[in-house]
């Protein structure tokens, strides 16, 4: 199975989940941004990777916007060169509406992420030849006052719905991809990869997340992330 067909599995199980108050809002970007999502994997998810970079679920100016996995707009327009039409979610937030590729705002985790891989490998190239960057869970769940809810804080029935759909699409692209690492974008990401991919010829670590909301990423995030994929083993601009 290829990566666009495991995407659009995954988007029509997470259609049929239901999600209860204090959530008030759900986006699912592999509905209304399926275009931009499907040339991303189309373009950049082909052949086997050393590594793949796991992150938790889309932001409200990243992926929510674009369809790409920590999708910044000016990294997914600018340097991985997709600029597809995006759709509207079928019930949107006042607050955290989706321009699309309009969108005025910038995701800094996004532009942290993109930005190392720019500065580090130059071209889109030679970054997915060794690393693919993926998201655990397709959906950003929004509570009344536009606050963002993280899949972790959801009750146990409706993460465990979730998470099983998730982890399948987690375990199908591992399979296809073949790489030697998965690599969490912090802790949550991590410890899905290690409840999902049991039994995987696969090593399992992680590495700091660039959100703006930790302190420690907020002093060259770049240097400590490349640091701790040293430390897996992870040698920068080496092929599968």
């Amino acid at each position: 199975m290829d990566l666009p067909a495991i995407a659009d599995r995954l988007r029509r199980e997470v259609r049929r989940l239901g999600f209860a108050k204090p959530v008030t809002h759900v986006y699912n970007p592999l509905d209304y941004a399926w275009e931009s999502h499907a040339r991303y994997l189309e373009r950049y998810g082909q052949g086997r990777k050393e590594v793949i970079l796991l992150g938790m679920n889309p932001g409200p100016w990243g992926m929510a916007q674009t369809g790409v996995p920590f999708g910044e707009v000016n990294f997914v327009r600018g340097w991985l060169g997709i600029n597809e039409p995006v759709g509207k979610p079928k019930r949107e937030h006042p607050k955290r509406p989706v321009a699309g590729f309009a969108c005025h705002r910038s995701e800094v985790s996004g532009a942290r992420l993109w930005g190392w891989a720019e500065q580090t490998f130059g071209t889109p190239k030679r970054f997915f030849a060794q690393f693919f960057i993926a998201n655990y869970c397709p959906l950003m769940f929004m509570e009344a006052t536009g606050r963002n809810r993280t899949p972790d804080k959801l009750p146990l029935l409706e993460r465990e719905s979730l998470f099983a759909a998730c982890d399948c699409a987690l375990r199908r692209t591992v399979e296809t991809l073949r790489p030697r690492y998965v690599i969490g974008v912090g802790a949550f990401a991590e410890s899905r990869a290690r409840a999902a991919l049991g039994g995987l010829d696969v090593v399992i670590g992680g590495i700091l997340h660039p959100s703006p909301a930790s302190p420690a990423a907020n002093r060259n995030w770049a240097a400590k992330a490349a640091a701790q994929l040293a430390r897996l083993g992870i040698r920068l601009g080496t092929n599968p």
